[in-house]
């Protein structure tokens, strides 16, 4: 692994993220819309900037060349289908053999066998609704992008993010194969380490075809489950 892109650059996760590549040594291409490049100014010498929407299969397409990695923010923004239009390029057009790391939240389900809390989905589709009548964003569209991810033959990981939080890292988050396993029940993680997790998923193996739920590893149910173990 030593060129990777990291599209969605500009925000606060893919900042985090660009910082942990960085510290690796990766040579790092961003993706982000033009009106965000300023978000990037720290880094401005560092990596090689793409600007354009993320869902532009021409900007996706001359980002990922010759990268061996894609870390992809999923983000549904407007009512243009961004997330599965995102989702869709980098899959189409990462070189053979990449490695794709994408992000999402703990709503999305691979096979079914999560389990949320009345209140979350509650919540979810409160959220949802408001979001859609205001045409602000389609959460349902990041389903539509991890299935068509999670179709695909491609090396990919769906990173599936509990609520954030700011702070200092703790160390790479701790994982379970669905929400609802006892470990994942404090819902809380770093969000630097949610990109320490993005970035640490390029090299690990066993996570190809996997959905990781996250949970910070400094958590109470992170910690009672490693005592127990």
């Amino acid at each position: 692994m030593k060129k990777i892109c990291i599209v969605g650059a500009s925000g606060k996760l893919g900042r985090y993220m660009v910082q942990h590549a960085l510290n690796r040594g990766y040579e790092v291409v961003g993706v982000c819309r033009g009106k965000s490049v300023g978000k990037l100014d720290a880094f401005r010498e560092r990596i090689t900037i793409v600007p354009g929407a993320t869902n532009d299969r021409e900007v996706i397409r001359r980002a990922v060349a010759g990268c061996d990695g894609v870390l992809t923010v999923l983000v549904p923004w407007g009512m243009q289908q961004y997330s599965s239009g995102t989702a869709q390029a980098v899959l189409d057009f990462a070189q053979p053999g990449a490695r794709l790391v994408f992000s999402c939240g703990w709503h999305i389900s691979r096979d079914g066998k999560d389990v949320y809390s009345r209140g979350f989905k509650m919540l979810l589709w409160l959220a949802g609704l408001i979001t859609r009548s205001l045409r602000m964003a389609q959460i349902e569209d990041q389903d539509e992008a991890c299935r068509r991810i999670f179709a695909s033959d491609r090396r990919w990981t769906v990173v599936r993010g509990s609520d954030l939080e700011e702070g200092e890292s703790q160390g790479l988050p701790v994982w379970s194969q669905h929400v609802g396993d006892p470990v994942l029940a404090s819902n809380l993680t770093r969000r630097i380490d949610f990109a320490l997790f993005m970035v640490a998923a390029l090299e690990d193996n066993t996570l190809v075809h996997e959905a990781p739920a996250i949970v910070g590893c400094h958590a109470p149910s992170a910690l009672a489950f490693d005592s127990a173990g």
